[in-house]
């Protein structure tokens, strides 16, 4: 697989650090997100680039979860989420996702946990980062 973005800025920074805008766009596919820095000069309404790392932390594995449960034939009917990450200075230290998944039938606790777990294996993201990616799932 090979992946491609696009992303751009366009502005001035003759005025210093202090004075530039810091916001900027990520093109993916036909899909466009405005982003800015996670520093005291971003904009807190949009997205930056480690919100997006922690966003594609938990989403994939929310991704090989719920193929392995279809798989399964387990019938997943919601799953949310509440991640966070740790940056205490430069580089994340650890990253922590917490889904909550609700399904229906007669899948037992165990079998959904151990997809879970067999979901994190296969996670690619997670692989990829360098700090603890923790996994603590939990059946509504």
């Amino acid at each position: 697989m090979k992946f491609s973005a696009r992303t751009s800025w366009t502005g001035s920074t003759a005025l210093g650090w202090e004075n530039y805008d810091r916001t900027h766009t990520a093109r993916v596919s036909d899909q466009s997100v405005t982003l800015t820095t996670a520093e005291e000069k971003g904009d807190a309404r949009l997205a930056n680039p480690e919100l997006l790392l922690l966003a594609a932390a938990s989403s994939c594995q929310m991704l090989w979860f719920l193929h392995l449960a279809a798989k399964a034939r387990i019938d997943v009917v919601a799953y949310e989420d509440e991640c966070e990450a740790e940056m205490p200075e430069d580089r994340f230290t650890r990253v922590v996702l917490r889904p909550r998944i609700t399904t229906e039938g007669e899948a037992s606790e165990e079998r959904v946990l151990k997809l879970c777990e067999q979901a994190h294996r296969h996670c690619n993201v997670a692989k990829s980062l360098s700090c603890p990616v923790e996994l603590e799932p939990q059946l509504a």
